[in-house]
């Protein structure tokens, strides 16, 4: 079937109820994109850090593990009171609106029209949408939340838009900190993170993980792959450079604080 024939099914009067009628399902890629690019950063923001201190590897899995852990819950944690604020909001919003109506109703009827009126109704056609609109206290509610509010009437699940974040986190965070716990745990000649063939297998992995995050995000939106993948590239990469330096340059300030 063409793209044009596929289009033109997906349109016909029974397609269109049924696709209507579904569940909207949320999509999650705003949390895992979130988790996954922060999880990237800052981990590998304290290996660049600490290599540009000149500090050992064991320092490096230390301080990895325990942002893995500690910043993405944090991440997780400030996920879930976001969206579930967002829900409060809209419930706070729904909860005024029917006891403006059920005080003003004819002060409501008048938003209501005014809202169509914007939308190019006039005349007997304007009041027809009107009193259809206030017929229904459900529907005069929730056109008022969208048009007047400008919220939506649903929203993710804040359990696992936090889950999804904090897995993206730790899973993906992860990457930068392998060739240190694969190699370097138990190896007691592995020293000078910098200058160590770990760093560079972690700097690879993670260069290889941003751009994947990246070019993950085109398949859900209208961008390309290869933009998608270079733009969360260059993003990650200042901020590792931007670490690798503060490290440095503190090292040079104050030496070796564990020497």
């Amino acid at each position: 079937m063409s793209d044009s024939q596929s289009l033109e099914h997906s349109h016909e009067p029974q397609a269109i109820s049924e696709r209507l009628s579904e569940n909207k399902k949320h999509s999650y890629l705003r949390d895992f994109i979130y988790g996954a690019t922060d999880g990237i950063v800052t981990t590998f923001a304290i290996v660049t850090g600490v290599a540009g201190a000149k500090l050992g590897h064991e320092v490096i899995v230390v301080l990895g593990a325990a942002n893995l852990i500690a910043d993405g819950f944090s991440m997780a944690a400030s996920n879930y009171l976001g969206t579930r604020t967002d829900e409060q909001l809209r419930e706070n919003a729904r909860q005024m609106e029917i006891s403006h109506i059920r005080l003003n109703p004819e002060g409501e009827r008048e938003e209501i029209r005014q809202i169509f009126a914007a939308k190019g109704f006039e005349g007997e056609e304007l009041e027809n949408a009107v009193d259809v609109i206030t017929r229904n206290q459900e529907q005069w509610v929730n056109t008022m939340l969208v048009d007047e509010h400008g919220l939506t009437l649903e929203g993710p699940s804040p359990t696992i838009a936090a889950l999804t974040t904090f897995w993206a986190f730790v899973a993906v965070g992860l990457l930068p900190l392998l060739p240190f716990i694969l190699f370097g745990l138990g190896n007691v000649e592995a020293e000078g993170a910098a200058n160590s063939s770990m760093f560079v297998w972690s700097s690879v992995m993670t260069a290889i993980a941003f751009f994947l995050v990246g070019a993950s995000k085109s398949f859900f939106v209208s961008q390309s792959w290869l933009r998608s993948g270079l733009e969360t590239l260059a993003i990650g990469s200042g901020a590792a450079a931007i670490a690798y330096w503060i490290g440095y340059l503190l090292h040079q300030m104050v030496g070796n604080p564990l020497g």
